[in-house]
This record gives C-alpha cells, structure tokens and sequence, in this order.
C-alpha cells in the first residue's frame, strides 16, 4: 500500500509572488510529488505551502525548496508579524496514509541531517522527531527569534541538532520535525489592539498566563486543551487577529475553537467578525462543524456534505477575507481522484446522455446505484421535512437522526454509481491485455478473474447499500409528515428497483468466475436480500396505501 506524507514548510516571504514560485517550481519538478497549496500572507510575510506524496519524494522535493529559499530570502531584511527564525522557518511532515509517525519522524530526521551538513544550515528538530524532550516545542526552540538566535545559538544547550553551530545572517536557522496534523485558524477581531487581542488568546489558549497570588507568580491555564494562540495586528486587514495552532482537532474542534473565542471576546467588549484558515482542513473538521451550527439553530443535521460545509463556512465568517473555496481548502478535495466521481459530477441531462449514447457503460449496474441513492434521498427529504415541521420542534433530534441515516446511504450508493462502471471497465481492460504468450496469457486469465469479482462485489455492495435504506424509508412512511408518505413510497420503489437490478448484474458476472466456493456464497447471499426487500416493499407500499386512505 502507497505510503503518503503530508509537508508543510513556511517560508519568510508573503509579498514578492516572484520568488515564492521560483520556490515551489523546485517543489514541481520532483516526480511523485502533488503542490496541494501556496498561502502567502502579507503583513506576516510569510508562506505556508502545502505538499503531499511518498516519503521520498516529499523530502527530495522539500530540500531543493530549502536550498532555493536560502538563496533568495535576506532574513537581515526580513519584517513580518508572525514569529520566524529562518528563511525556511518551520518545516512539519505528517503521516498522512499507512505510514507511522515514528517513519515520519525517521523521515524527517533525515531531511534535517541532510539539510544540515549539505546546506550548511542550522537544523533543529521539534515534536516526534526530537528525541530530547526538553526542546521538542517549537515556540521554544523559536523564542527569541532571527534576532535572538545569534547569541542562542553559542549557549550549550542550543547547540542546533544538524549544521553548523553558527548561525547564518541571512538563511538563519530552520526547525524540522514530524506531528500530527495541525490546522493554523485565525480569528478575526473589530479591534486594531494587539493587547486585547493577546489578552483573548492567553484565556483560550492551553499555556494560559501567569498570574500572581498571594505574592506568587502561578500559571493560570486557558480554556482549550491543544491550543496555542497569540495576538496580532494585521496592518493589510486593518484588524487584530487571534492566531492559533489546534494541534489535536479531535480534542478542540475548529469550530469549538471559534465559539470560545466569540465568549472570550464578548466578555471583553469585544466582537468577533469572522475567520481566517491558513493552509488545509480535513473534510471532516468541516462537516463536524456545519453540524454544530445546526445543532444550535435546533435544525436538521442530515443534509449533505456541500450544505455542511456551506453552513461552517457562514457560521465561522471563512470568507470575510476572501473567497473560501472548498475545492482548494479541504485536503480530501485536493488529493481526490476526478476520476472516481465522473458520472456523478455530471448534469442530470449529461448523464442521461451518456447512458444513451452508444457506450455500454454506465449500464445497469451503475443506473441502480443511482436509483438506490434517488429513493433514500426521498426520505431523507422526508426526514428533513418533518424535523421542521410546526408543532412537532421535540422532535427535531429523532428526524435529524434519521436524515443522517439517510446521507450516509445516499453518499455509499453514489460513491457505487461510478465504482460500478469502474468495475466494468476494468474487466474490458482486462479482456484487452496481450495473450501472445503463455505468461501473457496467464497474466490476462489472473487480471480477468480479479476484475470479474470486483463487477460482481460492488453489484452486491449496491444490493446490501439500496436494502438496508430502506429502515429509513419505512420509518419515514410511520413517523415521518403525513403530506410527504408518498414520497417514502416512491423512495420505496426506488430501493427495490435498485436492489433487483443490482442482481441482475451479479448474476451475470458471476457466470464469468471461475471460484466456486465464491459464488455460492455471494449468490446465497444476494438471493437473501432480494427476498427480504420485495418483502419489505409490500410491507411498506401497505402501510403508504393505509396512510392514504386515512
């Protein structure tokens, strides 16, 4: 399995466009290697970059980003609100897909020592890189900053991990380590105060501040847990920000993070306006948070993926900025293959179309995957409906629970519609490879059988998707507002249409595979669900026919 490593390397240089892509070029030109995104900031004169492929390529592209950094960025005139050490400031590998964080670490260790005694720069290394725990925090390695470091740097215990003990005037020093994934949020103040806005961010952040009691300087900790937060003024927005590293998202969500922030800042006679990411998100942060907003409006939390984000993008003000495109912001986005959603990226005209055209696929297979994800769309939209319905706002949770049944069905079966035209363009593929001789033959017999079973597995995932909807359909047509039973029972129609179709083609695939054992099972299996679903379609089309009739 593909190992794949995320790399995040800030360079001190937000304002000249010129030398940023002469420092990326070199990050384009190493094979192997996606540039996922440039974030250049202004007032902090500085770029976040975002790159992601296997390890070796990651670090083979990062040094030659380095080197080119060093030699295009004067840190003796380097100005900027963000603290920075170096002209490659912060250099951070994530373990991203089948890949350890002690790999990544071994990975980054690597990259330092050769940045060290190849560059002749001075390297320290931070988090799951550095062994010695005393100087594994990067706000520490980087007190005192470019200014400070050439007299930091002579004392014993700074001595840089790799590199010269000098420290350069104009590369400075760098920090290279291994993390978790770590998402940079800004929030935005109606304040141009830098002391109010440090002032929020030591209540929220995990360091907290120090205060005195009873004659003693003690430590009073922050709100957030994983949370580290200062004060800046941003001359180029004409607003103070508070600008915070959440290194666990899983412990304080963005969104967790914001709301806090909003309390903090209103008990301080302050307002926040909105916010600022700075780099990548996962999907996932995003869609928790469009859930949260909901939750609060009491609303339903089953609506789709584009209308979470869209809500988290509102509620947390991404786009008072600038343009917040999720395409170019959510990291699952970026490393997506257009490829596995084709058809379902399409118009409904154009996939009509192309199901009529003279190509055999999308076929059978695939059109029952989308009638399967039609029909539990209909009760999800039922759910939806009856989560705001008037007279009925206690129960808003138990249909909202219900529509998010229903999404996550609606999304597998959409996710098959491409998967199963896949499939069967991966035995024409097959059918089609070299047979002159016997190995060749072989290897074509072996590539044949491998992509039968799979246009035989996703048929059946199809089956088990477009069956197992159906509990949010019948419990719609019970449960679910009385004006919209017959759309649960359209819905109704739609899953057993999708699940008999389905095998269909299961069972013609399964003519073409030569392992016994295999098919019996997957036929018995199958044959099990078409039964239980023409089953539970009378049972549910008579309870539609009983609401009708009153």
């Amino acid at each position: 399995m593909q190992q794949l490593i995320e790399c995040v390397p800030n360079f001190s240089e937000g304002n000249d466009l010129n030398i940023i892509k002469q420092i990326t070029n070199e990050i384009e030109k190493i094979d192997g290697v996606r540039l996922l995104n440039v974030d250049p900031g202004k007032a902090t004169n500085r770029t976040v970059v975002t790159i992601v492929g296997e390890p070796a390529n990651v670090v083979e592209a990062v040094f030659w980003a380095i080197k080119k950094a060093g030699e295009l960025i004067d840190m003796t005139k380097h100005k900027g609100e963000h603290p920075r050490m170096g002209a490659t400031d912060v250099c951070p590998l994530i373990p991203i897909a089948n890949i350890s964080m002690k790999e990544t670490a071994e990975w980054a260790q690597k990259l330092a020592r050769r940045v060290g005694e190849q560059l002749n720069i001075p390297v320290y290394l931070y988090e799951a890189a550095q062994p010695n725990t005393e100087r594994n925090n990067l706000s520490v390695i980087r007190a005192g900053e470019y200014e400070g470091f050439f007299k930091k740097i002579k004392e014993p215990q700074w001595k840089p991990d790799f590199g010269p003990a000098e420290f350069d005037a104009k590369r400075g020093g760098t920090v290279i380590g291994a993390r978790d994934f770590l998402v940079a949020y800004n929030i935005n103040l109606n304040t141009t105060s830098t002391r109010r806005a440090n002032a929020i961010a030591f209540d929220v952040r995990e360091a907290g501040r120090n205060v005195e009691i009873d004659g003693k300087k003690v430590n009073q900790p922050g709100t957030l847990k994983s949370v580290k937060a200062i004060g800046w003024y941003i001359e180029e927005y004409g607003v103070a920000q508070i600008s915070m590293n959440l290194t666990n998202i899983n412990t304080t969500p963005v969104h967790v993070a914001f709301d806090e922030v909003c309390t903090k800042a209103t008990a301080r006679g302050i307002r926040v306006t909105g916010s600022e990411l700075v780099g990548l998100i996962p999907l996932k942060a995003m869609t928790d948070a469009g859930k949260y907003f909901l939750q609060k409006q009491k609303r339903s939390t089953g609506v789709s993926e584009k209308e979470l984000i869209k809500i988290a993008i509102k509620s947390m003000g991404l786009d008072e900025l600038g343009p917040f495109n999720p395409q170019e912001r959510i990291i699952e986005y970026m490393l997506a293959n257009p490829a596995d959603s084709h058809l379902v990226s399409m118009t409904l005209t154009d996939f009509a179309n192309e199901t009529a055209s003279e190509s055999p696929a999308p076929g059978g297979g695939s059109i029952s995957a989308y009638v399967g994800a039609l029909g539990v769309s209909l009760a999800t939209m039922v759910a939806n409906l009856s989560s705001h319905k008037k007279g009925w706002d206690d129960r808003w949770e138990e249909f909202s629970s219900w529509a998010e049944k229903g999404e996550a069905f609606k999304a597998k079966l959409l996710q098959l519609v491409d998967a199963d035209t896949a499939a069967f363009n991966g035995i024409m593929q097959a059918f089609a490879l070299p047979k002159a001789t016997a190995e060749e033959k072989a290897a074509r017999t072996q590539a044949i059988q491998a992509a039968t079973r799979q246009a035989i597995e996703i048929p059946h995932e199809v089956m088990e998707a477009a069956y197992n909807s159906m509990e949010v359909i019948k419990a719609m047509v019970q449960l679910g507002n009385p004006n919209s039973v017959t759309d649960a029972g359209v819905g109704a129609l739609c899953a057993r249409a999708a699940v008999m179709g389905a095998f269909m083609n299961v069972r013609i695939n399964a003519a073409g595979y030569n392992d016994k054992t295999f098919i019996d099972a997957i036929m018995t299996r199958s044959l099990d669900i078409q039964n239980r679903t023409i089953a539970l379609e009378a049972e549910i089309l008579k309870l539609v026919d009983e609401k009708i009739e009153g």
